[in-house]
């Protein structure tokens, strides 16, 4: 089994949801975070003034599947989740050994 854990922004979260394949999916947790990466230092304006922000809202998304599902998520994952801009997010990999339910 595996895990993979995508930061994404928050306006693409129904898109990657909808892109997600239906089959070889264990679970799936959702939770608003906050990070930034290589857009740091960006400049917004609000009221007329500019502020940094030093962190910025996204979402993180706990995937767990199958190993052979796990080329499928990705790609739905990069699908739903790419606007083409900095700041898209990060998807991480991991393999789990064990999982038990209690």
């Amino acid at each position: 089994m595996k895990k993979l854990v995508a930061y994404i922004k928050p306006f693409k979260l129904e898109a990657v949801l909808a892109a997600l394949p239906p089959g070889g999916l264990e679970e799936i947790f959702m939770g608003e975070c906050r990070g930034y990466g290589r857009q740091k230092g960006q400049l917004d304006l609000y009221k007329a003034g500019e502020y940094g922000l030093t962190f910025l809202p996204k979402v993180r998304v706990e995937v767990y599947c199958a190993d052979e599902a796990v080329a499928a998520v990705e790609k739905a994952l990069l699908a739903g989740a790419r606007t083409g801009r900095i700041g898209d997010g990060k998807i991480l990999r991991a393999t789990v050994e064990q999982a038990e339910n209690f």
